[in-house]
């Protein structure tokens, strides 16, 4: 049977989740990279696979699945040994389910409103009412965390799409320890606990803080 292909790229928080998803299963992916800004998402074979043009996509033997917590649910329900990462108790499954939401709704959206501005408008530097935006966002999480993870004690796909994503706006829009505790904790508590975190998710989220700042740098002298 063929590894399972996920079309990504490193910068993308969405599929820097699913990557990690991956590594907690065990599971060997094949890889093939997807570059947005040159345009690979809009090419004829690409949007066969996925006519939203997004990334992740994943191709399990001809079951296609093009967004990423979708993906990660799939993935543990077909190759998880256990039901951990993704429980089947109704009520901690509502847990992260609505962690999953806030985090594609709220944290990613608001990543995303201010990546779109610096790569596609140009813009040379990121909006006051944007920052705040994703302050706002930084709380809601801050005041959401009341156990160890973001979807109760245990940690689930929940806490690497939010961590994918917060991971990769401290970048550019950084946490106050003071202001941000718990987060902050949480934060560190995933690193620790995982031994693949900076492979598949701590250095491309490094990586795209540094490059949305390149680029407001460059977008400015424009």
């Amino acid at each position: 049977m063929p590894k399972p292909v996920l079309y990504t790229v490193g910068l993308s928080p969405p599929c820097r989740a699913v990557e990690l998803t991956a590594k907690a299963l065990g599971l060997d992916l094949e890889r093939r990279t997807v570059d947005l800004l040159a345009g690979d998402n809009l090419k004829p074979e690409f949007l066969k696979l996925n006519p939203k043009h997004t990334i992740p996509v994943l191709d399990d033997d001809g079951t296609i699945i093009g967004e990423s917590h979708a993906i990660m649910i799939y993935l543990v329900r077909k190759y998880g040994k256990t039901d951990a990462l993704y429980p089947s108790d109704i009520v901690q499954q509502a847990r992260v389910h609505e962690a999953l939401h806030f985090e594609s709704g709220v944290l990613f959206a608001r990543l995303r409103f201010i990546t779109e501005l610096v790569f596609f408008a140009r813009k040379p530097e990121i909006p006051d009412d944007r920052i705040e935006y994703v302050r706002k966002a930084y709380r809601l999480l801050e005041d959401s965390l009341c156990d160890e993870f973001v979807a109760g004690r245990g940690m689930t796909i929940a806490d690497f799409s939010c961590i994918s994503t917060v991971a990769s706006t401290v970048g550019f829009i950084p946490l106050d320890k003071s202001e941000f505790p718990r987060t902050i904790a949480w934060m560190e508590r995933m690193k620790k606990q995982l031994p693949f975190y900076e492979e598949a998710n701590g250095a491309g989220a490094t990586a795209l803080g540094q490059f949305v700042l390149k680029q407001l740098a460059d977008n400015a002298k424009l």
